[in-house]
């Protein structure tokens, strides 16, 4: 019987892959750091669980081009958080396509232990500008130093809650890009009982019911 790691490497399909990079195209530098890092996913997803084993056989379209699409939205941020991290969905895919930029800078915000060391190899064995917090994200806020482009997150917390978290960086210049399902419009609803926001939503284009919202400022109610 073939060991974990290989068999779910064989459920990632170069069909797919190539559907993802005609929907966000990369150079072949970035491919081949995205390459590598998934390489080092599939190794580790045998033994930690970083994403759902039945998207998989979709891993490029479902979360590496689903992650890659924030980079048309914010095509001038070099300086990103990206909050809870976990399996570097959308942190270390954007930290790979922003590796030849000069300046760039995606700090990794992780609380998990197991997800935060996968993250510091993710980081190190594609040579990308990754900086991992192993910390909650109520205390990263005051260790990353300097200013802010953009704070992101995927299937974290409600909107409501992602609003919160992002508030500091948003307050002094940032945007928020935050990866939603299907329930957007119901989360936006509970969101503004707590801020007051005017958010952009933009369309997955990676397909589905997926959208993205888009913050440009927040103010509590």
């Amino acid at each position: 019987m073939a060991p974990a790691s290989q068999s779910a490497e064989l459920t990632v399909s170069a069909k797919d892959k190539a559907a993802a990079l005609a929907l966000t195209p990369v150079s072949r530098e970035t491919e081949a750091r995205l390459d590598r890092y998934i390489a080092l996913l599939l190794e580790w997803q045998a033994k930690t669980n970083l994403v759902a084993p039945s998207t998989l056989p979709n891993l490029w379209t479902r979360h590496i081009s689903d992650s890659l699409q924030l980079l048309n939205l914010a095509p001038s941020a070099k300086s990103w958080v990206d909050l809870g991290s976990g399996g570097g969905f959308p942190g270390v895919v954007l930290a790979c396509a922003l590796a030849e930029t000069p300046g760039a800078s995606i700090h990794l915000v992780e609380r998990i232990a197991k997800k935060a060391a996968f993250l510091r190899e993710a980081v190190r064995v594609t040579a990308s500008p990754g900086t991992v917090h192993l910390a909650d994200i109520g205390d990263t806020v005051d260790r990353i130093a300097g200013p802010i482009d953009c704070v992101t997150a995927r299937a974290l917390a409600p909107l409501h809650q992602l609003i919160g978290f992002a508030e500091p960086w948003v307050k002094k210049g940032a945007n928020a890009l935050f990866l939603k399902g299907q329930d957007v419009e119901a989360e936006l609803t509970e969101a503004t009982k707590y801020w007051i926001i005017e958010p952009k939503l933009h369309a997955s284009r990676t397909g589905g019911q997926g959208w993205i919202v888009e913050l440009g400022s927040i103010e509590r109610r």
